[in-house]
């Protein structure tokens, strides 16, 4: 009977976890899957294919605002899934801080996405922060159908990075950017205690329904 109770009380908690997700958490998941649907739309302009199906992991920063980083040195934060067996893994929140790369000209805001293109890159992201260009290997990735035209700097790297700014899709040097894990906001997802990497690395967590919208994005993906 202890038993059960304690199932139970287990239950409601993991329940009222989920239900507690932010709103602004839940606008960011909504805005990452707008983003690839978004650029996904436009082949011409998009992620090679080819490298997209390679992709071990990825990871879409919605929204990172130029005053962000004017105001206390804060961070963009967006989620990041990885593939396994075939499938999307549930995802974490992830936090961009920023290097030495810039905005576009005139830009106040723009939305990134990074491809982590080997088990090595994983794990250097995996970390408690890592450092763009310098503990891992980064490149403005190739945009367009064909991802032949790629240069070999570009198919050597762990990290591919792309941003879209006023409508223009293209890829971005983040050297020197910061990548770590949002720890409050995948206690707020997954409950304190899930560590990031068995989310994405393990096979036993499953996507809460507050990540929907996200997943369902890379599921439809080319």
């Amino acid at each position: 009977m202890r038993a059960f109770a304690s199932i139970i009380a287990v239950t409601l908690v993991t329940t009222t976890v989920f239900a507690d997700v932010s709103t602004t958490q839940r606008r960011r998941i909504q805005e990452a899957a707008t983003v690839l649907k978004e650029i996904h739309a436009v082949p011409d302009k998009d992620i090679p294919q080819e490298l997209w199906n390679n992709a071990v992991c990825v990871i879409v920063v919605p929204g990172l605002k130029k005053a962000a980083f004017v105001i206390g040195g804060e961070y963009g934060k967006g989620l990041m899934s990885c593939r396994r067996d075939g499938a999307w893994s549930a995802p974490i929140f992830m936090q961009v801080g920023k290097g030495s790369w810039g905005f576009q000209i005139g830009a106040q805001s723009i939305d990134l996405v990074l491809l982590v293109m080997n088990e090595r890159g994983t794990q250097k992201m995996l970390r408690n922060k890592v450092t763009l260009g310098a503990e891992a290997s980064v490149a403005a990735g190739p945009v367009g159908r064909d991802a032949r035209a790629a240069t070999d700097a570009q198919m050597k790297a762990e990290i591919l990075s792309y941003s879209r700014a006023q409508g223009l899709f293209a890829g971005i040097n983040l050297s020197g950017g910061v990548v770590k894990s949002a720890d409050e906001d995948n206690e707020d997802l997954y409950g304190a205690g899930v560590v990031p990497r068995d989310v994405v690395l393990g096979a036993s967590i499953q996507p809460p329904t507050s990540a929907e919208p996200f997943m369902t994005a890379l599921n439809r993906a080319p």
